[in-house]
């Protein structure tokens, strides 16, 4: 049962979801509402039951002291909502609804329902879910961040691309259809993450997918030390792939190739649309970027990103389960073997991307 007392009535609200799991490659959009949530000090008033929907031996509750007193925190879904006008928006106040938690165990269309029973009490506008993927991206370039929806009239408006994937999906995925059925309109981001280096965290993809959020809902997000995060991370695993020839090689023909097909995308409506995300930034904060993310993972903090079975820098291991379809781009004869680590990219999610430097999935 529904219940929202406390909860202030919403001003055009939007409602942003990412799951923890097969759908969240290096953490990057669950770690994207988390700093939402941090940014704008989001209210959490209300969870999902635990019992309904998750396996605990799948995903096991966490235990904790408090003033020497135990305590169990349950594995569950939790919705929080923030108003942004009042921190950083562009003059005009909208809500958002922030949804955060992991891909549930069982009973995914009563997951989706329950989540479609606030959105309908909180008369939520949209729905936006934040996903990512590993592809054959180099961590050297911009990350390929694609939006996609099920709904023609919305790709046309929003300059999305209309899905088109059919294979194996995860909630996000589920969650969108079920959006498309009850009228709400939708729509996923995907981030593709460098396969090679898919440990989280990775402030690169969460920063890209922040940025793509921006531009889809006309606000301007607080980034905090996130930015910084980001050339921490990207340097860091610059400097373990110099160690080893054969991955600095692959790194490179990943470059060539993601060079070669973005080559005709050069163009001045790109260059307008990074201007003008200059311009949001500096008119709606004229100092510093307000807010600090907490606690931010530089590249010398968790040890090698680069994967492999041993945590030593090497050549990227082997995936072990398929996450998001991603199409094979066009690699060279020499590259080394890196289908190593476990998500590899001609398995799951609901919209797949063109090629690996464009990498969409679930839409």
């Amino acid at each position: 049962m529904i219940e929202l007392e406390g909860v202030p009535e919403l001003v055009d609200p939007v409602m942003v979801a990412a799951f923890e799991g097969w759908n969240d490659a290096g953490d990057a959009a669950s770690a994207a509402v988390a700093h939402l949530e941090r940014e704008w000090k989001g209210e959490v008033f209300a969870a999902l039951d635990a019992e309904d929907y998750y396996d605990f031996q799948v995903n096991r509750p966490q235990v904790w002291l408090e003033g020497g007193v135990r305590r169990i925190t349950w594995p569950t879904t939790r919705l929080s909502v923030v108003r942004v006008g009042e921190t950083g928006g562009r003059g005009r106040a909208r809500d958002l609804v922030l949804v955060r938690g992991i891909e549930p165990s069982m009973r995914w269309r009563s997951f989706c329902n329950e989540l479609l029973g606030f959105a309908h009490e909180l008369g939520v506008e949209m729905v936006v879910v934040l996903g990512a993927l590993l592809g054959d991206t180099p961590h050297t370039r911009p990350v390929p961040v694609t939006g996609t929806t099920s709904d023609a009239d919305l790709a046309r408006t929003m300059d999305l691309e209309e899905s088109r994937y059919e294979g194996p999906t995860g909630i996000v995925g589920v969650l969108q259809e079920a959006c498309g059925h009850a009228g709400v309109p939708a729509v996923s981001l995907w981030a593709a993450v460098p396969h090679y280096v898919s440990q989280p965290p990775n402030p690169k993809a969460t920063l890209a997918l922040l940025n793509r959020l921006e531009d889809l809902l006309d606000m301007r997000i607080p980034l905090g030390e996130l930015p910084d995060d980001a050339r921490a991370w990207q340097l860091g695993v610059d400097q373990l792939a110099a160690e080893d020839s054969e991955v600095a090689e692959y790194v490179q023909s990943l470059e060539e190739a993601r060079d070669t097909a973005e080559l005709p995308e050069a163009s001045g409506e790109a260059i307008a649309k990074e201007f003008e995300r200059y311009l949001r930034r500096r008119d709606g904060q004229p100092g510093q970027p307000g807010g600090h993310a907490s606690g931010g993972t530089t590249a010398t903090e968790g040890g090698s990103y680069l994967r492999g079975t041993s945590g030593v820098p090497g050549r990227p291991a082997r995936p072990q389960e398929p996450r998001e379809p991603v199409e094979e781009p066009q690699e060279d004869e020499s590259a080394p073997e890196h289908r190593d680590g476990p998500g590899k990219r001609d398995g799951p999610e609901d919209q797949e991307g063109p090629d690996t430097s464009g990498g969409r999935d679930d839409g």
